[in-house]
């Protein structure tokens, strides 16, 4: 469900519990309009499109280079992206949107959902290929109502944040 803290678990994932330096991005896919998300997860080349950066712009798999590419609500994504997904995933390499060189994939990807995947898989709507490649291990987040022991500890890192913040 919303709000249940899966991007906060995808940081976990990344940072753990040690010193860590390389680059965590999310990206909402629900958020994007499908016109845009090829160029927000691929970047473009300079020229790729009208209304373009004439510098062109890295996408978020090149900003996440050697960290984790969160991809929140990844059932959103049509089936076209799916495949271009699944690609990137498999050969990890991508082209930027209107490149000719092959660009290195050096990123975990972290998924989720608060969709029933497997029921997007079952009726057609999300790619069975792509769903095995990503279903490499799985965590299921109950509601934080299911889970009343943690609402105590969080209102009090909650606090503590607030309180730092104030402080500064």
């Amino acid at each position: 469900e919303t709000g249940t803290g899966k991007e906060v678990v995808a940081r976990y994932i990344h940072y753990g519990s040690g010193d860590v330096v390389t680059p965590f991005v999310a990206l909402n896919c629900a958020a994007i309009s499908p016109e845009l998300f090829e160029s927000e997860l691929f970047g473009y080349e300079s020229g790729a499109f009208t209304g373009s950066k004439s510098s062109g712009q890295k996408g978020k798999i090149e900003l996440a280079a050697g960290g984790t590419l969160f991809l929140d609500e990844i059932t959103q994504l049509n089936t076209d992206y799916q495949a271009k997904l699944l690609r990137v995933i498999q050969e990890r390499e991508f082209y930027r949107v209107g490149g000719l060189k092959r660009l290195p994939a050096d990123v975990r990807f972290v998924c989720a959902t608060n969709e029933d995947i497997q029921g997007k898989v079952n009726d057609g709507s999300f790619r069975q290929d792509l769903y095995y490649r990503l279903n490499i291990g799985r965590l299921v987040l109950p509601p934080l109502r299911k889970r009343k022991d943690e609402i105590m500890p969080l209102a009090t890192l909650f606090l503590d944040e607030l309180r730092e913040k104030k402080k500064t």
